[in-house]
């Protein structure tokens, strides 16, 4: 078993052990490799948590909230200290750049979202942690005073992928807290040294009690399940795969958990008449193609043009990939890093495969780059002429890969859009702004983006097989509560 590489994230990450109840345990069942994606090589041997300590884990978070350590705690303290955490976290920002750069193949192009948005969300936490958590509201029928009370959940299992660590982390996480629960976070055993490094700077930067954060890296699949059948917890907030969200529906439904489940995603973006492919497509290949190397769940990555323009955007497109540069997320030219595994990486190749077997247009890229001896790097990759009902149009393929599809009419291309089991986010482009509002209107999706707007702090989660509940906002600290009414005289 390698050596941790102390000299990494100046100590942030350096011989952590597992965090339960405020103190830094060492693991029962070992140590496993944490792989780095660009050199393939050990970065660190991480914290294999047992069974027992994942049990143990709950039982502190349980124990915290019987005791109302931070769920009866004033508001004005919880905010405190999430602004401490918020705080750290900028101060730490380089360190955790230096760690995202080495660990989950972060570039410097999602910076924001993979290190600076974080650090904002504990902000926008403490703001949260100071929402009025009772209001008067008029109910028919009642014979006097109604008081709606939001009241935390309890425990939250909190189980996040390997993507966008650090931030799905901090979502979660500044919302639970904010709302008053107790939790226990495990991070994807691909990405666990930044679960590892946020528990460090809640012990060492912030005045969290014991037992209401707890951070448990495990390999193992029992001890993970554990967090979804256990009865003291009250509530599982998962980010993943849909596949692996059904599996949670099932095994959390004999104690009916509360579930917040952020899943898989096939989006689509609509080009209407007017638009203007220079403005637009260079910020689009990156939202639908390139983006962290296409691996989010936010992709974009069916573009659904007009017949008449379908060959003319192809062309541009493939101009704009050629541009792109792969490689190591510590060079200083790079835009798009590698992908997060071999495994990830075959299974994108073999996508891209089987859409040109089934009739696809492979325009650019479709392979491994040359030049580049290890890592798990693919090129971004246009295919046009994508059939609706292809499977590399109906299967999020997590990699840096755009499908094209024309259009003959406004009425068809929603019902492309719509053409999915999933319904996360979209976009419509078009010279006519009303008109692209309605389109939008129309897609079955949980956000939908007009001519580039920004949605900010607002719900996000999704229709259909995307998942069930929301993130972001107030609507997303509710998540994390249940609802008491109350009358009084």
């Amino acid at each position: 078993m390698a050596e941790p590489r102390s000299e990494l994230a100046g100590g942030l990450v350096e011989d952590l052990g597992i965090f339960i109840d405020g103190e830094w345990h060492e693991p029962q069942a070992g140590r496993f490799d944490d792989l780095c994606p660009t050199t393939e090589e050990v970065i660190a041997s991480v914290p294999d948590a047992s069974t027992d300590q994942m049990s143990q884990a709950i039982d502190a978070a349980r124990r915290s909230v019987d005791a109302g350590t931070w769920s009866q705690a004033d508001p004005s303290f919880r905010a405190a200290c999430l602004t401490q955490l918020g705080d750290a976290l900028s101060a730490r920002r380089d360190d955790v750049i230096a760690l995202s750069r080495v660990e989950w193949g972060n570039s410097e192009g999602t910076d924001f979202m993979q290190v600076d948005s974080p650090a904002f969300m504990a902000y926008g936490g403490a703001q949260k942690a100071l929402v009025p958590q009772e209001e008067e509201i008029e109910a028919a029928g009642a014979t006097g005073r109604v008081l709606l009370r939001h009241e935390p959940v309890g425990v939250v299992s909190v189980l996040t992928p390997w993507n966008f660590p650090h931030t799905l982390n901090m979502m979660k996480l500044t919302a639970a807290l904010a709302a008053g629960n107790s939790l226990i976070l495990k991070p994807s055993p691909l990405t666990p040294m930044i679960g590892l490094a946020l528990g460090k700077l809640i012990d060492e930067e912030t005045d969290i009690p014991a037992g209401v954060v707890n951070i448990v890296t495990t390999s193992s699949l029992e001890a993970s399940q554990l967090l979804v059948t256990d009865p003291r917890v009250d509530m599982v907030s998962f980010t993943g795969s849909s596949v692996t969200g059904r599996s949670i529906m099932s095994m959390a439904s004999p104690t009916l958990k509360r579930l917040l489940l952020e899943l898989g995603g096939k989006s689509a973006a609509i080009f209407l008449d007017g638009v203007d492919f220079d403005a637009v497509l260079p910020e689009f290949l990156f939202e639908g193609c390139t983006l962290h190397a296409g691996q989010a769940c936010i992709l974009k990555s069916r573009l659904i043009v007009h017949r008449s323009v379908h060959d003319e955007v192809l062309q541009k497109l493939a101009a704009l990939a050629s541009h792109v540069v792969v490689g190591d997320p510590l060079a200083a030219a790079t835009t798009m890093g590698p992908l997060i595994s071999a495994d990830q990486r075959d299974r994108v190749e073999a996508l891209v495969n089987t859409a040109v077997a089934e009739g696809a247009t492979l325009v650019t890229g479709g392979g491994r780059p040359s030049g580049l001896g290890s890592g798990y790097f693919f090129e971004p990759t246009v295919l046009g002429n994508v059939a609706p009902d292809s499977i590399i149009a109906q299967t999020e393929a997590f990699g840096p890969v755009l499908s094209v599809i024309p259009y003959d009419s406004v009425d068809e291309a929603l019902s492309i859009a719509n053409n999915s089991i999933y319904g996360l986010v979209g976009s419509v482009y078009g010279a006519d702004n009303e008109q692209a509002l309605n389109v939008a209107r129309q897609m079955r999706t949980g956000q939908v983006v007009v001519n580039g707007a920004s949605v900010g702090d607002s719900p996000f989660g999704g229709f259909k097989q995307s998942g069930i509940g929301r993130e972001g906002g107030v609507t997303g600290l509710r998540q994390y509560t249940e609802t008491k009414a109350i009358g009084t005289i």
